[in-house]
Formats: structure tokens, C-alpha cells, sequence
């Protein structure tokens, strides 16, 4: 796995899958709305992680090392 996120698309993603995340305790369990806040681990996890599964087949690479 080649890292294909870099700078700020890391940083979008880390915050989009936090507050995504903050969804899921926010709505709490009286609405089903509570279950889209758990995607907010995609975009936690790939920011973390630095690679996206997609990207490669969108033949997209925001990372500024290139190996």
C-alpha cells in the first residue's frame, strides 16, 4: 500500500470521520440517523492510514511523495 492522501485531504478526512463520528453519540439511539454517523470510520481510518482503496482505481493521488 502506496500512501495516496496527503496534507489537507488528510486533515479533511480526519475531521469529516470525527464529527461524523460525534453524530453517532449526539442523535443518540431514539433515531436510526445515529447509524450514518458510524461512517465516519471510512474517512477516519484513511486519513489515519494515509491510503484510500479508491483512489487508485479513480486514478487519484494527493500525496506529494511520489516513490
Amino acid at each position: 500500500m502506496k500512501a495516496n492522501v496527503g496534507g489537507i485531504d488528510k486533515v479533511l478526512r480526519v475531521t469529516a470521520g470525527v464529527v461524523l463520528l460525534a453524530l453517532t453519540f449526539v442523535l443518540g439511539d431514539e433515531s436510526g440517523l445515529w447509524l450514518w454517523g458510524l461512517i465516519g470510520i471510512v474517512p477516519l481510518t484513511t486519513g489515519l492510514m494515509g491510503w484510500c482503496p479508491f483512489y487508485p482505481l479513480l486514478g487519484i493521488n494527493s500525496c506529494p511523495i511520489k516513490k
